[in-house]
């Protein structure tokens, strides 16, 4: 049986989609891959493949060892992601940035969640066979549509008239996850109920920080910011939901959108070049505040339309799914293990 070590502290900050990915994979691999793989987490002994999903200096530090064996890194964002999200001093983001490429290049093989940055990986002196793509996703189990009744006695207890129609949208509230533009939506529209799940995961350092901590307690009469909520919680949210917004200016490949097409929740996100790659077809988009005010007043008033981006985010859920991921974690892992035992690295 193949050794898998998960080097992770993603779950050690709530609110982040690292650490949703993370663990998706963790319950993917201790479920449908059990038989395939011995997987551990943070565990220092020898292992046959070694599978970074976090940055830490510690792991960069080990990733010097040999019983690390293969090593495998996760790109959850690179150092322009991160604009808009956290404020750092010039000097500071030099050497961090820095940093995060050199981790990069430590590794034998990459793994990222959105095709488009593999040329930006390139860029950065990476090889382009060391990249290799494969996406997020989320299980059916932990996101899924409710019964009617469990979504009414939901609206009930936040004191949301069921005729009214709610705009949900979760993530960090920073300037990258386009929260202003979301509180602007919701001045825009007073007549319905818009809610935002997600806090300062990076506390002060969090870019707009002093602006969003305003935001969050005195937002529009319309606007409730819930702070951040567990899983549970957010399938609830997402079921009462006529639809999901998330107007951010960058992402990677958003767990947030995953969890949204899970429930069967239609999907406005702002019109990114990134998500073509991804989940073209699947959401209404507009390219910018007066764009995306459209087309949440067009599905408003358009039950018909409402309904067809619902089935297209079945459908997606459906492209994302566990049973189509497990079998590509499957592949690489051995396909990893293989090369590492070519090479001498597996001992």
């Amino acid at each position: 049986m193949i050794r898998i070590n998960m080097f992770s502290q993603a779950d050690s900050v709530k609110g982040q989609g690292v650490g949703s990915a993370y663990n998706e994979l963790i319950t993917l691999l201790r479920t449908h891959l059990v038989n395939e793989f011995y997987v551990t987490n943070n565990k220092y002994g020898a292992s046959d493949l070694t599978h970074y999903h976090t940055i830490n200096p510690t792991y960069f530090v080990n990733s010097f060892s040999p019983a690390r064996g293969r090593k495998i890194g996760y790109v959850h964002f690179l150092p322009e992601t991160l604009e808009g999200s956290v404020k750092l001093p010039n000097y500071a983001k030099k050497v961090f940035y820095k940093y995060v490429i050199d981790f990069y290049q430590r590794m034998d093989q990459i793994v990222v969640v959105n095709p488009i940055f593999i040329d930006k990986l390139v860029n950065y002196g990476i090889k382009r066979e060391k990249v290799k793509y494969i996406p997020n996703f989320v299980a059916k189990d932990e996101f899924y549509p409710e019964r009617q009744e469990k979504k009414n006695a939901f609206r009930h207890q936040l004191g949301i008239p069921l005729d009214k129609f709610v705009v949900f949208g979760d993530g960090q509230v920073q300037a990258r996850k386009g929260v202003d533009d979301f509180a602007k939506l919701a001045q825009a529209n007073p007549e319905m109920q818009f809610i935002w799940a997600g806090g300062f995961s990076f506390g002060k350092i969090t870019d707009g920080y002093d602006h969003f901590k305003e935001l969050v307690a005195n937002p529009p009469k319309n606007l409730k910011f819930t702070g951040i909520i567990d899983r549970q919680q957010l399938v609830d949210y997402l079921n009462i939901a006529d639809l999901f917004v998330l107007p951010s200016f960058d992402e990677l490949f958003p767990m947030s959108v995953l969890e949204a097409f899970s429930c069967g929740t239609p999907v406005l996100l702002r019109d990114l070049a990134l998500y073509d790659a991804i989940i073209k077809g699947y959401y209404l988009k507009g390219k910018n505040f007066d764009e995306l005010n459209a087309q949440l007043r067009k599905v408003a008033n358009d039950q018909a339309l409402l309904h067809k981006y619902s089935n297209l985010s079945n459908m997606a859920s459906e492209k994302y799914s566990e049973d189509n991921l497990a079998k590509i974690w499957c592949d690489f892992y051995h396909e990893q293990y293989e090369l590492g035992r070519e090479l001498g690295q597996i001992r």
